[in-house]
């Protein structure tokens, strides 16, 4: 099947990569082939390309900068042959517009494995596109018992799905983790992964190896080196100067709220 990501944000393309990727790895013989479109116009030109590959599937985002997802799906409706559309948006708000514009799913943001599963199953069947998801809809693995108290081991990373695999990223080589608009980005000294989540939830659970330093930044607490001022004024603010972390082997600057000043201050007193 050849899929066509359309999203303005690379971090949600990124993710439904990824998700793609653990459809593939869990259904043998499924092939998915995907390329991806930041904006309309550009989708248009994949699409319309003389002798390009035909999509069968567009993933398509609504809210986007100049000509919306809606719009575009109108404009599919007619080229000779529309791929199948579902529409990957956080507005619920716009389901009833996109049925009547024949798409074949919505899912909304954050997106879920099972989820993208019963989509792909629905254009398969819909699109006679020979290898099916089981045939059946897919159904979403039975959850575990959820213990009581973590083991200790898993207490200590964080479980990330990532192309096909749960891959474990323990806490001691996190730098820190940001909310990226949807997402959640984590970086190691080696790379940057996507996480589904909540900082909120990751503070509660991790409050004794990582810090909050901004409502939208948490870092691991032996990663801080240094806190320094900023003479950086910033459009429509009244504060002259700002404050920020320096993380070990991290060349990227994380600011830090006043309010959570004295926290930061605290943990380097004690290093």
């Amino acid at each position: 099947m050849h899929i066509l990501l359309v999203d303005d944000e690379a971090l949600a393309r990124q993710r439904l990569r990824t998700l793609l990727a653990d459809c593939q790895a869990q259904q043998p013989g499924l092939r998915l082939h995907v390329q991806e479109a930041a904006h309309a116009a550009q989708a248009l030109a994949l699409l319309q390309a003389p002798g390009g590959q035909a999509i069968d599937l567009l993933l398509l985002d609504i809210h986007m900068p100049g000509q919306d997802g809606l719009a575009l799906a109108q404009c599919l409706q007619r080229l000779p042959q529309a791929p199948a559309l579902v529409f990957v948006t956080a507005h619920a708000e716009h389901a009833v517009s996109a049925f009547e514009l024949d798409a074949v799913d919505y899912l909304t943001k954050p997106v879920r494995l099972p989820r993208l599963q019963q989509a792909l199953a629905k254009v398969q069947r819909l699109r006679g596109l020979g290898h099916t998801l089981g045939a059946t809809v897919v159904q979403a693995p039975a959850s575990p018992p959820v213990p009581t108290e973590a083991p200790a081991h898993e207490a200590e990373a964080l479980c990330i799905q990532e192309r096909g695999r749960t891959e474990r990223v323990p806490l001691t080589e996190l730098l820190y983790i940001k909310a990226e608009q949807k997402y959640l980005t984590v970086r190691t000294l080696q790379r940057t992964y996507i996480l589904d989540g909540a900082l909120n939830d990751l503070q509660a659970r991790y409050s004794s190896q990582l810090l909050r330093i901004h409502r939208n930044a948490l870092v691991a607490r032996h990663a801080v080196r240094a806190l320094e001022k900023h003479y950086d004024k910033q459009p429509g603010s009244t504060e002259a100067d700002t404050w920020a972390v320096r993380l070990h082997g991290c060349t990227e600057l994380l600011s830090v709220s006043r309010r959570q000043l004295a926290a930061v201050r605290a943990l380097l007193a004690q290093a």
